[in-house]
């Protein structure tokens, strides 16, 4: 019932609705989370609304409590390689339209090897958020918690809660998976 309830508020919703879905739903653990997540947004009229998407985002990837990706981007040729977030322009979101970063994305293949980072840059934590301790992804270098909820055991709502956002910004995670529906082996 519950992947219906974030099906029907897909793929835009007010934020009070996705606050309510989140609220409803039940904890993760840091143990549920393993391996490579692919991501989409759960849009609420957020200055992050699309940005994301356009840029290449592809997801987040979990090879242990210590050890994160949490920027996943898939160039054009389709490889997916990890970013360091601290090289991310942060500070360009609700200054540059939707548009140019579409555009902009197109350079990605350019700018990988500035933007590729093999080493891990977050770490899962309990944490406890709108009355839940449930699993977040602390990034190591920027004031920014991921909390997750628990959708089914292959889908997680994520709330991304930055300092410099009044609102939090709101994605779901899909774990990747074989071609015949398996999970993936961690």
């Amino acid at each position: 019932m519950t992947i219906d309830q974030l099906t029907a508020l897909e793929p835009a919703c007010s934020r009070e609705a996705a606050l309510a879905l989140f609220d409803s739903l039940a904890p993760v653990a840091a143990t549920q989370l393993s391996g490579r997540w692919h991501g989409r947004e759960l849009a609420t009229g957020h200055q992050l609304d699309g940005l994301l998407v356009a840029s290449g985002w592809y997801g987040k990837q979990f090879d242990g409590v210590d050890s994160v990706h949490p920027l996943l981007f898939r160039d054009a040729g389709g490889d997916i390689f990890a970013v360091d977030p601290r090289r991310v322009p942060l500070g360009l979101v609700g200054k540059v339209p939707t548009t140019v970063v579409e555009r902009g994305r197109g350079l990605l293949a350019v700018v990988k090897p500035g933007l590729r980072s093999r080493r891990y840059r977050a770490r899962l934590r309990q944490v406890e958020l709108r009355g839940v301790v449930t699993t977040a992804m602390v990034y190591d270098h920027l004031p920014i918690i991921d909390v997750f909820r628990r959708v089914d055991d292959d889908t997680v709502l994520g709330l991304m809660d930055y300092r410099n956002f009044p609102d939090p910004y709101f994605f779901v995670l899909a774990r990747e998976k074989n071609l015949d529906g398996s999970r993936l082996p961690d």
